[in-house]
């Protein structure tokens, strides 16, 4: 059994895919370091998320799916170490759910590891997440509540550092909860570099290559996904969601044209200026393990200007949509040329094999 286990539980949007996907291309080397990330698969840790939120649809998931969490475990208990659990969606847990999961985890010690950033950037890339998940709601309307159920992920439930440290730090005592608070300032790398500080191994010689940021769409095509949204009835699926709207629409066509940053409605701002102070003020009365600033949990008193969602116009939507049917037009032109000229060369490598037999053939 490994000797104890950081979960790395979010927060949503604090740079968990571009840590995740370190982790996951380096497993092998983290082993030989004596880091063991459990599972055969980077979406196990998702799953078990799941399984440990009691997320109803996990119930009517695949037998692959349901056994995600037995598997961490499993492989937890038969090697020795630090073992790494990370995915955002723990955050959501209550604090029943949280210590059941400390509970499965023993006789390992837990630590666990929060990664945090101000309440107002978070709260805008939250609702562009939602949205690339196939949500609909508009931002004037999101957040207006705290969630009671573990399965709210684009909720002040998983966003609020503070409401999430109060359900976890009923399982892990405030000493082995590391808060990693982002730093705006600096590079990319920077947040890797004390994640490994706090989960104990070196960096040298790791593989960053693959790493990526989960970039943002403009105002404009934002809005434009959010109406799209709600056409797409039929891409419903988590297969669907990640594949079709996530990478294919929102990563790989929407987010490369640019277009203008935003902010939410004015009393929103406010709401995620009042967040921040309080948890800054409550980080500050706990013995956590702060790693980083918590002057950068606080939104500025001085904002850029910026656009909000509900000002961009139908002829803006218009004109994104436009050029995306026109995009969307040459991608299946490209595909049907690809799929030819790939139907070709078989054509022409079973002509020549078929010769070359007849060949042999005639020379016996």
């Amino acid at each position: 059994m490994v000797e104890r286990v950081l979960v790395h539980i979010g927060l949503p949007k604090t740079a968990t895919s571009y840590l995740q996907t370190i982790i996951w291309a380096n497993r092998d080397e983290l082993r030989r370091r004596g880091v063991v990330v459990p599972g055969v698969e980077r979406r196990d840790h998702l799953w078990a998320s799941r399984t440990v939120r009691e997320d109803p649809a996990q119930l009517r998931a695949p037998e692959h799916h349901r056994g995600a969490w037995e598997r961490v475990l499993g492989e937890l208990a038969s090697t020795e170490g630090t073992g790494l659990i990370s995915h955002e969606f723990f955050a959501a847990a209550s604090r029943k759910q949280a210590a059941a999961m400390v509970e499965a985890l023993a006789p390992a010690q837990v630590h666990l590891v929060v990664t945090a950033r101000e309440p107002l950037g978070l709260f805008a890339a939250s609702w562009q997440e939602s949205l690339k998940n196939g949500a609909t709601t508009p931002m004037v309307e999101y957040g207006r509540h705290e969630s009671r159920s573990s399965t709210a992920i684009w909720n002040w439930r998983s966003l609020d550092l503070r409401l999430v440290l109060q359900r976890w730090s009923t399982a892990v005592s405030p000493e082995r909860i590391h808060v990693l608070v982002l730093d705006p300032t600096a590079p990319k790398d920077d947040v890797w570099e004390r994640f490994a500080s706090v989960v104990g191994f070196e960096t040298a010689g790791l593989d960053l290559s693959g790493s990526f940021p989960n970039s943002s769409m403009g105002v404009s095509e934002a809005e434009t996904l959010r109406r799209l949204n709600s056409r797409l009835d039929d891409f419903r699926s988590a297969l669907d969601r990640g594949v079709f709207i996530r990478s294919f629409l929102a990563d790989q066509r929407l987010v490369p044209r640019g277009g203008e940053r935003f902010w939410p409605e004015p009393d929103q701002i406010e709401d995620c200026r009042r967040r921040g102070d309080e948890t800054i003020a409550y980080l500050a009365g706990k013995p956590f393990d702060v790693v980083g600033s918590l002057e950068d949990l606080r939104v500025s008193a001085a904002l850029d200007p910026r656009r909000t969602p509900a000002s961009v116009t139908d002829q803006e939507v218009a004109e994104v949509a436009l050029d995306l049917a026109a995009t969307l037009l040459g991608d299946v032109r490209t595909l049907r040329q690809e799929r030819r000229a790939a139907a070709s060369s078989r054509g022409s490598r079973l002509r020549s094999a078929a010769a070359r037999w007849r060949s042999r053939l005639r020379g016996a």
